[in-house]
């Protein structure tokens, strides 16, 4: 295992998740599976509270669907929406519910098993957006709760901007509750980063 594919440590994640959210852009999101290894440089994010945040999936409480997000910090907060998954890492302290949706990823190791599994040849179509990344790197349900500091089936590993990269906020993309927070984050002017709403810098 190279340094840049070396998991984040769990301690990584216990920290405010706005500060989490802007720190993962750049890391890469490995995925170890039965077809073969998936990575990508994560280019876009959005941060949801554990409080004054409507549209965070735990503003009503715990329910058996979304427990892995009052759990410890650095797990996989997985979700299924449209049919479609979405991916998350857990942050704060045990039993503050907040997380950070992984939106993007810049496709690295493993293109032709995420062309395979989408039925798309287009390099932006293939993680651009939570349900696409799901499907190109074969994440699901199954990956709920997962230890994201294990180094094994789905972690995230180092990486780092480059001095010509800047990061950039916008509201967050498909929420109608709360959707004026600027919780969206993301690497300005990457061709990877999803939708088309105007970004600003921080």
């Amino acid at each position: 295992m190279t340094d840049d594919s070396r998991p984040l440590s769990a301690d990584f994640y216990d920290r405010p998740v706005t500060e989490v959210a802007k720190e993962l852009l750049g890391k890469v999101l490995f995925r170890s599976g039965r077809t073969g290894m998936t990575t990508g440089r994560i280019v876009e994010v959005e941060a949801y509270l554990s409080q004054g945040d409507s549209a965070c999936h735990a503003a009503r409480g715990k329910t058996a669907g979304n427990q892995t997000m009052f759990g410890p910090p650095g797990r996989a907060y997985v979700y299924s929406i449209h049919s479609r998954y979405c991916v998350n890492a857990v942050t704060e302290a045990d039993g503050t519910p907040s997380a950070v949706l992984i939106r993007a990823v810049d496709p690295r190791l493993g293109r032709k098993l995420m062309v395979e599994r989408r039925g798309r040849e287009k390099d932006r179509e293939l993680a651009c957006g939570p349900g696409r990344l799901c499907e190109a790197f074969d994440i699901d349900r199954s990956l709920d709760g997962w230890d994201l500091s294990s180094g094994e089936e789905l972690w995230i590993g180092k990486g780092r901007l480059s001095e010509d990269e800047a990061i950039f906020a916008t509201p967050r993309i498909g929420v109608t509750s709360a959707a004026d927070l600027p919780f969206r984050f993301c690497i300005m002017g990457n061709q990877f980063v999803s939708g088309t709403r105007a970004l600003r810098g921080l």
